[in-house]
């Protein structure tokens, strides 16, 4: 969503935008309309085991990112590059030829799975010849310094939060909770694709204890993927297969009105940097339980309270957790709502990247 957000932004303030991206990949969600011109490359690579040996696929992609450049990024004041990937380190190489600055923005797994190939490594180069780079968090760019990724114009810019998200009075909970069809008084929810690393399987256990002493609860699950059969099998062996709703892949303002109503939100992902759907769930004002991944972490460190961690893979110490958030329901104390618009609102993410671009870019003229 960043760069789509980037484009927005600078397009209101009267820049002028392009975008060289990929096409979604097989079973991906067509990407959202892009706010500028857009030049789409094919990210696919050939199923032939020779071609792939001898990277003539990598070769023939990197000449069709490089076109594109020419077409689209030519004369440009700054190259925005965002993770990893064939099309970033084309994208770097060629802005640095020509002498243009580029922002490189790090979501996870660039840093989380790092390793460094030898002789020739195409990110890493990317990464220390680039005028700038921002982490989606603290904990990444810690983690980048261990790797021994230490160079000067490192940043943290958090993602940002939509406006839809908004803590709501009794009776508008109470109303949504009927329009979205939930007759029980206290929801739990999840959002997150149908994925192993986002230990949905855990949450369902945890569940299926706290559901055992009280019938009052229901789980809501919003998301997508592989898993959802596994899933949803895994509900119906433990008996709480009427419980539980898998809501699917929902509009963004349906899961601000789910985050409003749950009582808390629940996130027992394996891997997280900084996971915006939690932070989300904060700003409409709803205690978060995550599993002690650094993304949890980091959010406990910020917001306190609000966000309870406990060991991953732990559906046990989960349940427990749970039980004691629901015995006694609470909305997010003030000072949550103050650190949301402070650091995760759309005008507070705008201003550091306008700080960011401002810094690198000659003229300064951002």
């Amino acid at each position: 969503m960043l760069p789509a957000q980037l484009g927005a932004w600078g397009a209101a303030a009267g820049h002028e935008i392009t975008f060289v991206t990929q096409d979604p990949a097989q079973g991906r969600t067509q990407a959202a309309p892009l706010p500028g011109q857009v030049r789409r490359v094919s990210a696919r690579r050939s199923s032939s085991p020779v071609v792939r040996f001898l990277r003539v696929d990598s070769w023939m992609r990197a000449r069709a990112i490089s076109a594109a450049l020419h077409e689209m990024a030519a004369g440009r004041d700054l190259v925005h590059l965002h993770s990893n990937g064939l099309i970033i380190e084309v994208a770097s190489a060629w802005a640095r030829r020509r002498g243009m600055p580029t922002v490189l923005t790090l979501y996870g797994t660039e840093i989380w799975h790092y390793k460094r190939r030898w002789p020739i490594d195409p990110f890493t180069r990317a990464y220390m010849k680039a005028t700038a780079v921002t982490f989606y968090s603290q904990r990444l760019l810690d983690r980048a310094l261990s790797l021994g990724l230490k160079r000067p114009g490192l940043s943290v810019v958090y993602p940002a939060v939509s406006d839809s998200f908004v803590a709501r009075d009794a009776d508008t909970r109470a109303a949504w909770r009927r329009e979205l069809g939930i007759n029980e008084p206290v929801v739990v929810l999840n959002v997150k694709r149908l994925h192993e690393l986002a230990g949905q399987r855990y949450l369902i256990e945890a569940f299926a204890r706290v559901a055992r002493r009280r019938d009052d609860v229901r789980l809501v699950i919003c998301g997508t993927g592989p898993l959802k059969q596994d899933l949803e099998e895994r509900a119906s062996a433990l008996g709480v297969t009427a419980k539980v709703t898998f809501a699917g892949l929902v509009a963004n303002d349906l899961v601000a009105r789910y985050a409003a109503v749950a009582d808390v939100f629940v996130l027992p992902s394996l891997l997280e940097a900084l996971p915006t759907v939690a932070v989300e769930a904060l700003a409409a004002g709803t205690p978060v339980i995550s599993a002690d991944h650094p993304g949890g972490l980091e959010l406990n460190e910020i917001f306190g309270d609000d966000v309870s961690v406990v060991p991953r893979q732990n559906a046990e110490a989960l349940a427990e957790r749970l039980a004691d958030a629901l015995a006694t329901p609470r909305r997010t104390l003030p000072r949550t709502g103050t650190l949301v618009r402070d650091r995760f609102s759309a005008a507070a993410v705008r201003r550091a990247y306008a700080a960011v671009y401002g810094a690198v870019v000659p003229s300064g003229r951002f």
